[in-house]
């Protein structure tokens, strides 16, 4: 039986593949797979994969015709995995040696639906330590729990699928699957419905994942359409989120991470190109309509001013029908 299943999307990252391919290669076990999904890519990344295929202990390829997005080939990933435990990695990042048979052996001792872990962001040369937004570890705790308070970063703002592993029985619930040809923000109505209907989980300071910031052609670097899906997963956790029992408890939190996402992404408008940013200003503004009107007029009361001036003068801003633009 497959022990653990990595899966593991590629699109144009022949820079990067080979140490990622290496890194995977350090953590081989005999009953691990690693799902390898070329989201048709136009470089050099299939032929790379197609020797890791040859090469790398228990890898699998699998091949997109057409390119889906991250989200759409995480679920390709998950569709193929055997694993009685999921995992997650980026075809730009890596691992360190031995990691995954520490994160296997800490989710047989805790016996709990999800394990979140923290992780090292590598931008060029420098290294920081990031960690998971809470406090108790190697502990069994409730997720729902950790949701909350609204006005302080706590795990559900921890949305990085690859800093953890994940029993099968989620799959079986319908609840580790991504929400199809989400381009960018695909990890967050993900780690919200985790959060909201998984029954246990925790949080562990195992560090093992290197997470590349700063590749030019990542979505987070890239000013174009695609980050507009932000608006995308945020009504979906927006709206499922209201419909939950605990729904007044938690809008404030849901709420307020979307105006601070929004409010972000406004206050970097130069980047992207003129057509893309008047769309943003639309999109944002019917977006700020359609939230709870009482839970977003608490939540910009307490933001700070500047980012609460930004979203209040787009709320009075007229709202038309945004044109589409197309990549």
């Amino acid at each position: 039986m497959v022990k653990l299943s990595v899966i593991v999307p590629f699109y144009n990252v022949q820079h990067y593949a080979p140490d990622t391919l290496k890194s995977l290669r350090a953590n081989a076990r005999e009953d691990f797979e690693f799902v390898l999904v070329d989201d048709c890519s136009r470089d050099e990344t299939p032929e790379i994969l197609a020797r890791a295929e040859r090469e790398l202990p228990g890898a699998v390829l699998v091949r997109h015709e057409q390119n889906g997005g991250l989200a759409t080939a995480r679920n390709t990933g998950i569709d193929r995995a055997r694993g009685e435990y999921l995992t997650f990695l980026d075809g730009d990042d890596w691992l360190a040696p031995g990691y995954y048979p520490q994160l296997v052996a800490a989710m047989d001792e805790l016996g709990c639906d999800f394990i979140r872990t923290d992780h090292v962001q590598c931008t060029g040369r420098a290294r920081a330590i990031h960690r998971v937004p809470q406090g108790r570890r190697g502990v069994v705790l409730n997720p729902r729990e950790a949701i909350l308070p609204a006005d302080r970063s706590t795990s559900v703002d921890y949305a990085y699928a690859w800093a953890g592993i994940y029993h099968r029985r989620l799959v079986d619930r319908g609840l580790l699957h991504f929400t199809h040809g989400l381009r960018t923000a695909e990890d967050r109505p993900w780690i919200w419905k985790l959060h909201r209907e998984a029954d246990s989980f925790a949080a562990l300071g195992l560090l093992g994942v290197y997470y590349r910031r700063g590749v030019a052609s990542s979505l987070t670097q890239i000013g174009d359409v695609r980050q507009l899906d932000f608006i995308r997963a945020f009504d979906q956790v927006i709206e499922e989120t209201a419909r939950d029992p605990e729904a007044d408890k938690l809008l404030p939190k849901a709420v307020r991470t979307y105006c601070a996402i929004m409010a972000h992404h406004l206050g970097s408008i130069e980047r992207f190109e003129p057509a893309v940013a008047r769309q943003l200003r639309s999109l944002s503004a019917a977006a700020l309509k359609r939230l709870p009107q009482d839970v977003l007029a608490q939540v910009m009361d307490s933001m700070d001013a500047q980012r609460a001036s930004r979203l209040r003068r787009l709320r009075r801003r007229p709202t038309a029908t945004a044109r589409t633009v197309t990549v």
